[in-house]
């Protein structure tokens, strides 16, 4: 239903309204910082999958949830 519904040309009024709305001069920090918050976003997701490669399972975490009596 929706084949090719994005042309080039679509693209192309998109960057226009973009470069009307906020102006050639402030683009380049919109694009620095953008990419910035990419990079940033990128190594969390790396930090996240690595922290869960290293995950408790299930049965060690209910130990370490539980603590027992304290010791005399």
């Amino acid at each position: 239903m929706y084949a090719n519904a994005l042309k080039p040309w679509h693209l192309l009024i998109v960057a226009l309204v973009v470069i009307v709305l906020f102006g050639s001069r402030k683009l380049p920090d919109a694009a620095r910082g953008l990419g910035r918050s990419l990079r940033i976003l990128k190594s969390e997701a790396r930090a996240l999958k690595e922290e869960e490669g290293v995950a408790v399972t299930p049965a060690e975490g209910a130990k370490a949830e539980r603590p027992g009596p304290p010791a005399a």
